[in-house]
């Protein structure tokens, strides 16, 4: 099960009590007091590891709670301190103020730790409260209690590439094929019901990670359909793959404003991100009514057809493709980086797809 959105109750350790206790020695008198002081209470924490990819673990587990200190011992001995508790999280989770919704931290790298609450003081033993005027103290401190506090933690799936497309327009086979990603495909809508990470390889040694979510429909920002339930996991990328069917009953216009809208009314700063566009089912338009078709959707975006002979990687290229960061012309946020037809089940046009957001990919790491 993938769970992406939890609360729970975090609790650290209690202090444990000073002692009360007086020196007992053979041939010495009316010895002092010698009272320990209580071990200090576990602190609580949480740690990012690569190892962990949901929360689900957290589903029968909503109060978490360190171990309390050791009461202190006779002969000054201090009591054992708590162990500390660390709360495991995958990369991608954010701890949230459950009252508040403040970011408390954002667990993004591998082995980072953050103390989140520190444990109570262990308790003054009563040898700390000798004097001349009370030479017999029989009082020692009781431990600090631990703190309580509610978070929320919340999944946001890190990928370079973000896939979003209307249910049913082959974000799930596109993924399956250009990745190691192996979500459910079937012939209906919202066949993908958790979103999927895939890691693509360009070559031996270069790769991107790109992230497929549930579909979105008309009104998701209002919690229509599923996708809206994910798009916070594709808030961390900064590049969006708008996949537009050329094959469905929307028409073209449709799609590509209504995706666009449901995006900006999430997040506007996810709707300023870097995009490209992929025309999925090309395979089953007629070849003679193919560059009409994709014609007619660049008008649509504000582009003319200008094919572009760089990523002829299997006799087909993209339509249009914006130059590289490191050409004289300069990106342009309002325009897709590029508009390429493809088909994952004949593999038209994958490996310029593939390589053109790559491009972009690396571009971007290099701001």
């Amino acid at each position: 099960m993938f769970i992406d959105s939890v609360e729970l109750t975090v609790t650290s350790g209690k202090g444990g009590a000073g002692c009360v206790a007086f020196r007992r020695e053979k041939f010495v008198l009316n010895g002092g007091p010698n009272g320990g002081d209580g071990g200090k209470g576990g602190d609580i924490y949480f740690r990012c590891d690569n190892n962990t990819h949901t929360l689900s673990h957290f589903q029968k587990k909503m109060h978490i709670k360190a171990d309390d200190g050791s009461q202190g011992e006779g002969s000054n001995m201090t009591g054992k301190a708590g162990a500390k508790k660390v709360i495991i999280v995958p990369p991608g989770t954010q701890i949230l103020d459950a009252d508040t919704g403040e970011i408390l931290f954002d667990m993004i790298k591998d082995t980072q730790e953050e103390l989140f609450i520190k444990g109570g003081r262990g308790g003054l033993g009563n040898t700390h409260f000798k004097s001349s005027t009370n030479q017999r103290p029989t009082y020692a401190q009781p431990g600090e209690k631990g703190e309580t506090r509610t978070v929320r933690l919340e999944l946001k799936l890190i990928a370079d590439v973000g896939l979003v497309g209307f249910p049913n327009v082959g974000k799930s086979t596109l993924i399956s094929t250009v990745s190691n990603a192996r979500p459910e495909i079937a012939n209906y809508e919202f066949t993908t019901l958790t979103p999927k990470l895939g890691q693509v390889n360009i070559g031996d040694y270069e790769s991107f990670v790109m992230a497929d979510i549930p579909g979105i429909i008309g009104g998701a920002s209002e919690g229509k359909g599923l996708g809206i339930e994910f798009l916070r996991h594709i808030e961390r990328t900064k590049i969006l793959l708008f996949m537009i069917d050329l094959a469905s009953y929307r028409d073209l216009r449709e799609q590509i404003e209504t995706l666009k809208s449901e995006v900006a009314l999430f997040s506007e700063k996810l709707a300023q991100s870097k995009y490209a566009i992929a025309l999925t089912r090309a395979d089953i338009i007629d070849p003679d009514k193919i560059d009409d078709l994709v014609e007619e959707f660049l008008k649509i975006v504000g582009v003319e057809a200008t094919k572009n002979s760089k990523l002829d990687m299997d006799n087909s290229m993209p339509y249009f493709i914006q130059p590289t960061a490191d050409e004289t012309l300069g990106y342009d946020r309002k325009l897709p980086y590029f508009v390429i037809p493809i088909s994952s089940a004949t593999h038209r046009n994958i490996e310029p797809l593939k390589h053109a957001l790559f491009n972009l990919v690396q571009s971007n790491r290099e701001i």
